[in-house]
């Protein structure tokens, strides 16, 4: 009796629950008034916020069952003729007219021709429509040549990137009025305009939103005659471009105290375009950002009257500029940054390797000591992963998204793996590392690698605040449609729209609850792989689709235990946000490795990259679960995710080793690690001398290898260190018929280039004061010689 009962009850349960109009009317109405007065109201800017850019990639992560057949199509990112063409000329002409020793230490920015030629040649204009006399360059194009700039000069890149970023012509292109794209774009992409755009204030920082920079409607002169316009008061700070710009992007807060506006018109943030040389616009002076030489400085204005006309898209778009913002932002955090990171830790990773393969100690290339190979292995590995986002990022805006939270991924995570590979470097160095002079090739990039870390959003407010916390609402599939029911005003239309976000929201979680706990026990191997993919890599993939289900549980938990709690839960969120992270940076060095042809030389990257992040997850998860307020619930989502502990080890030393050996070995697959680089033809370079030094290697370790018995049994010296011996050592082996002339001259060279890559620069008491002084009286002369 007692269990017919029960099932009864059951039965009834169901039925309440499954029969959605009796659910409606018993169940949900309660639910929903709950949220209603759980759920803080949303503010204009943080529904723009919200809503603004698309979902990806990371909305199949946040769902628990990534499609990684849909994934794998994605087509691989490429350059068309022209780019590429451009690439191998234009770019490479403008590298080769720059020295980044020069410009920091003499010209303290660009050198004016070098300066004029990006100008002309329209690397200003890359994402300006040939209509308008641009060059219609692709989002992964425009990457690749701050990629590459990157790669000689942070000035070069930072002045070439900003104006194809967010500022003037990407708003302009997406909001401005016919008229206004018709004379500010063509001017913009010949290099007559030089652009800025103002938005961080001193006491607003990164909250863009809270502007105090404002502009009150009001009638003014313009041109000698009354008009409508705006009278705005600004004080902005670290503005790139800003000292040397004509146009000037400026957002500000509109204010109508007179409703002078239409009705239907809303003040606040806005957005418009002013003229550098308009009565009371001031340019401030320079800052200078940890000796990077990057034009960058404040401006402000009190009570500057323009009118409406220099709002960019005219008056109807008074107060849309916090979405205009918004949805621009995550194109340029998407290629930017990513771009300049990679193009250092190429640099990096190129200079340091070949030191390490030709640099001795102990009579031993330092790069076979194990403790040099471990740095070497995080560099390789951290870089082939860094340019796997950056590629998929690119691709990501190219195919027309506005990846609001992968853009957050890829800026914070690139800039701090970038950071980390610069650190290894200077470690191996060593000495050299730390003496500044034109032979150090690294000393710049780990002085100015935290400008990147601030910038665009410092990467502390990146992840605590912007990786989950948009990505848990926008990237989750009912998360927004809840709260957007709960503001319906329609409250007929917000109850059903609820019932079915709500009760979908219930399914979802419980699914993934019992995949997760299946997952667990099978040790992820019922996890979907992609149709076609290699062996070797398909646990990755098994991986990733397990901690994709334990990440969608956990952030349930989290959102159903903490409420609107947990966005000042920075810790925790910032957590999930790390495990988010890694399952993007994984996925793109997976397609990475089958978009190239799967190459076995590569395959160490993928596997020490991958082992990495995947440790790096699952130990943000857990750090999750030992931190969570609800004991009960961390106890039970460990349960799920984690019964046997936690599966995922680190990269293991012989992974490690083979990583440093690929990186020293010369062939296509440490040219594909640093494809696209610059590398001069110049001796003056240290970097190209390591270069021309680690091409003759192979050769000069056979011809050594060779002479080892004439040495053991005093025929000949042992091998010198230093040059001048090395050329009389040299010298001597060729007499005794040891060395052909063509062995001989491998020699000679080898020893000349090793010398000039491990130099160390020394300067007089004043570190040249006085020379550096007249040097750059003579060279503005000639400068200005060159201009006229």
């Amino acid at each position: 009796m007692i269990l017919w009962i029960a099932l009864a009850l059951l039965a009834a349960i169901i039925v309440v629950f499954a029969y959605a109009p009796l659910r409606r009317s018993l169940i949900t109405p309660r639910i929903y008034a709950l949220f209603k007065r759980i759920l803080p109201p949303m503010s204009d800017t943080e529904r723009d916020a919200l809503e603004a850019g698309t979902t990806w990639w990371d909305a199949d992560l946040f769902s628990g069952r990534p499609d990684w057949n849909k994934f794998m199509q994605i087509r691989r990112p490429g350059l068309t003729a022209e780019e590429q063409s451009f690439l191998d000329n234009e770019v490479r002409q403008l590298c080769e007219m720059v020295d980044d020793w020069e410009a920091t230490q003499v010209w303290q920015g660009l050198p004016a021709a070098a300066w004029q030629f990006a100008r002309d040649k329209g690397f200003l204009g890359m994402i300006i429509p040939k209509m308008y006399g641009g060059k219609a360059f692709s989002a992964y194009m425009h990457s690749q040549v701050v990629m590459q700039l990157s790669t000689r000069c942070s000035a070069l890149a930072v002045q070439v990137m900003v104006p194809n970023s967010l500022g003037p012509a990407e708003l302009l292109l997406h909001y401005g009025t016919d008229q206004q794209k018709d004379y500010y774009l063509p001017r913009l992409a010949k290099g007559e305009e030089i652009p800025c755009f103002a938005l961080t204030s001193p006491y607003a920082g990164s909250d863009a939103a809270a502007i105090p920079d404002t502009g009150v409607v009001c009638m003014g002169q313009h041109e000698g005659r009354e008009t409508l316009g705006l009278r705005i008061t600004w004080n902005k700070r670290y503005i790139t471009l800003g000292p040397i710009a004509t146009l000037l992007g400026l957002a500000f807060r509109v204010t109508d105290p007179d409703g002078l506006l239409p009705p239907d018109a809303t003040p606040g943030i806005t957005c418009a375009l002013i003229p550098t040389n308009h009565p009371g616009v001031v340019i401030g002076r320079r800052h200078w950002p940890l000796n990077a030489v990057f034009q960058n400085g404040p401006t402000s204005g009190k009570d500057v009257f323009i009118p409406m006309e220099w709002i960019i898209g005219g008056p109807r778009q008074i107060g849309k500029g916090w979405r205009m913002l918004m949805e621009c932002l995550a194109a340029g955090r998407a290629i930017s940054l990513p771009s300049a990171s990679v193009g250092t830790a190429k640099l990096a990773v190129r200079g340091t390797s070949a030191y390490c393969a030709i640099r001795r100690q102990f009579n031993t290339a330092i790069g076979k000591f194990e403790g040099v190979q471990e740095a070497l292995a995080r560099m390789g590995a951290n870089l082939y992963m860094m340019d796997a986002a950056r590629r998929l990022s690119a691709l990501a805006v190219d195919l027309g998204e506005k990846p609001a939270v992968i853009s957050a991924i890829a800026k914070y995570h690139v800039t701090e793996r970038g950071r980390a590979v610069v650190n290894d470097g200077m470690d191996i160095l060593g000495g050299k590392g730390i003496c500044m002079g034109p032979s150090n090739f690294l000393a710049r990039a780990y002085q100015q690698i935290p400008i990147a870390i601030t910038v665009e959003g410092a990467n502390i407010l990146t992840r605590c605040l912007i990786i989950f916390g948009q990505g848990a609402i926008r990237a989750h599939p009912y998360v927004l449609k809840e709260m957007r029911s709960t503001a319906d005003a329609d409250q007929r239309k917000g109850l059903v729209d609820f019932d079915a976000a709500f009760f979908g929201h219930m399914r979802f979680t419980f699914a993934n609850a019992c995949r997760s706990l299946w997952y667990s026990l099978t040790g992820g191997l019922t996890a979907p792989v992609p149709e076609r993919t290699a062996e070797d890599m398909a646990p990755y993939y098994r991986a990733v689709g397990r901690l994709s289900t334990v990440f969608a549980l956990m952030t349930d938990l989290s959102m159903f235990t903490l409420g609107g709690d947990l966005k000042r839960r920075e810790r925790i969120s910032s957590r999930l946000g790390d495990a988010l992270s890694m399952m993007y940076l994984i996925s793109a060095t997976l397609k990475r490795y089958e978009d190239e042809g799967r190459h076995e030389e590569d395959a160490p990257y993928v596997h020490w990259s991958v082992q990495d992040a995947l440790h790096k997850a699952q130990t943000a998860l857990d750090g999750v679960l030992d931190n969570f307020p609800s004991r009960p619930a961390a106890w039970l989502a460990r349960l799920l995710a984690f019964p046997f502990g936690l599966p995922y080890a680190p990269p293991s030393d012989k992974v490690g080793a083979q990583v440093a050996v690929a990186m020293q070995t010369h062939g296509a697959a440490r040219e594909r690690l640093l494809a696209d680089s610059f590398l001069a033809d110049d001796l003056r370079d240290p970097v190209a001398c390591g270069e021309l030094a680690f091409g003759l290697l192979n050769m000069v370790e056979g011809i050594e290898h060779r002479l080892k018995p004439s040495i053991k049994s005093g025929e000949l010296a042992p091998i010198p260190q230093s040059l001048p011996e090395m050329e009389h050592w040299i010298a001597r082996a060729a007499a005794q018929g040891l060395m052909t002339p063509e062995e001989r001259r491998a020699m000679s060279d080898f020893a000349r280039y090793t010398d000039l890559s491990v130099h160390v620069d020394d300067f007089p008491q004043d570190l040249n004061a006085a020379l550096d002084a007249d040097k750059r009286r003579r060279m503005a002369s000639r400068s200005q010689a060159v201009e006229a």
